[in-house]
C-alpha cells in the first residue's frame, strides 16, 4: 500500500445537502471528503482544489466523532491509499481510490483545548543562545565524502 500525509486539507460540504461525515449504523465505518488547494500555474487563478474520499475503520469512527469533525475543518491526516471496485446499475466496472485513515488531528494545532481559558498556558520556550563562531553555509552530516578519498 501507498503511504499518504496530507497537511491542510479542510474537510469537503457533503453533496446534496447530506451530512459532510457520515457514520455507518453499525458505528464501525466512517467517511467522508477532502479537499487540498494546490499550485497549478495553468490554472486561471494558478491554484486548483484536490479532492479525495476518506474513510475510517476501527476506531476511527468513535475518533472522529469525538473530535466533532464538521464540514470546514482544517486536518491533518496519515493514511494508506486504497481502491474499490464494483459493477454499476448499467453493468460497467468502475473503480474508486480513497483513503483509509489510520491517523487524524486538527491542522494548526488548533482544537478544543485553546478554546478553554482555565486550563494554565504554557511558559514560552527559553531564548536560545546562538552557536558559537560563524556558519558559512553547507556543512555535510558526518564528514565529507571527499575527504576519506
Amino acid at each position: 500500500m501507498l503511504e499518504v500525509i496530507i497537511t491542510g486539507a479542510v474537510v469537503s460540504k457533503g453533496f446534496n445537502d447530506e451530512p459532510a461525515i457520515k457514520f455507518a449504523e453499525s458505528g464501525k465505518a466512517v467517511w467522508f471528503r477532502i479537499g487540498k488547494k494546490v499550485f497549478d500555474p495553468q490554472a486561471d487563478d494558478k491554484s486548483r482544489w484536490v479532492n479525495f474520499p476518506v474513510k475510517g475503520f476501527g476506531d476511527m469512527p468513535d475518533r472522529i466523532e469525538k473530535m466533532q469533525l464538521k464540514e470546514k475543518s482544517f486536518i491533518n491526516l496519515r493514511g494508506r491509499l486504497d481502491e474499490e471496485s464494483w459493477t454499476d446499475k448499467d453493468g460497467e466496472n468502475r473503480k474508486s481510490v480513497f483513503i483509509v485513515v489510520e491517523d487524524i488531528e486538527y491542522a494548526g494545532g488548533k482544537g478544543q483545548s485553546e478554546k478553554d481559558d482555565s486550563k494554565p498556558k504554557a511558559a514560552p520556550p527559553a531564548k536560545q543562545e546562538e552557536p558559537a563562531g560563524e556558519f558559512t553555509g553547507y556543512e555535510p552530516f558526518g564528514g565529507s565524502f571527499f575527504d576519506e578519498m
